[in-house]
């Protein structure tokens, strides 16, 4: 048995085509207003957006720069540039986490994910924020106090509280290494 064919022209049309008529002419007979009318458009579109073209364009706002060193404070003393981000992350967590919003679990929940903030938060800090010629005296106990951060932090996340044994030692040897750096940055 032969197999059908398939005749796409046929399919267009549902009505029988003279000799001389085209797939073409066939096609369009009922969308025949469409180009002209996209062309029309297409012409308006293009004058509003010349007319857009005299107007200046919106001047960019400066982005707000969140950095208290200069560029210069790096090249100039690393030590007092890393020392400046060290008080700056020690200020921050104990600010958030000594905020007083009452006994509600709200409000104490809030304060416990802020202090995660801050801790984290401050760790990226110390790291982006320590120049690479730091004396190396100031640099390591940095490089440590990013990383008990960060680690006491991610014990937070999962649940533990202070009165965990292995967070509060995680805290205390924390603090520690803060009132080490505050030492060396005298």
């Amino acid at each position: 048995m032969p197999e059908p064919t398939f005749d796409p022209d046929e399919t267009v049309r549902d009505y029988p085509r003279t000799s001389g008529e085209s797939v073409v002419t066939s096609q369009r007979s009922g969308a025949g207003w469409m180009a002209p009318v996209a062309l029309a458009l297409s012409v308006l579109a293009a004058a509003a957006a010349g007319l857009n073209n005299d107007q200046p364009a919106p001047a960019p706002e400066a982005p707000e720069v969140h950095n208290v060193f200069s560029a210069n404070a790096t090249a100039e003393n690393p030590k007092a540039t890393a020392c400046k981000a060290v008080a700056l992350v020690a200020d921050g967590v104990s600010l958030q986490s000594r905020i007083d919003l009452g006994p509600e679990p709200a409000a104490l929940e809030t304060v416990a994910a802020n202090t995660r903030l801050s801790m984290v938060g401050g760790a990226a800090y110390l790291r982006q924020n320590t120049p690479s010629n730091t004396p190396a005296e100031i640099a390591e106990p940095i490089a440590a106090l990013a990383t008990q951060l960060q680690d006491a932090a991610q014990y937070f996340f999962v649940g533990q509280t202070s009165s965990v044994p292995e967070q509060a030692e995680r805290l205390k040897t924390a603090a520690a290494t803060s009132e080490k750096l505050a030492g060396l940055c005298k």
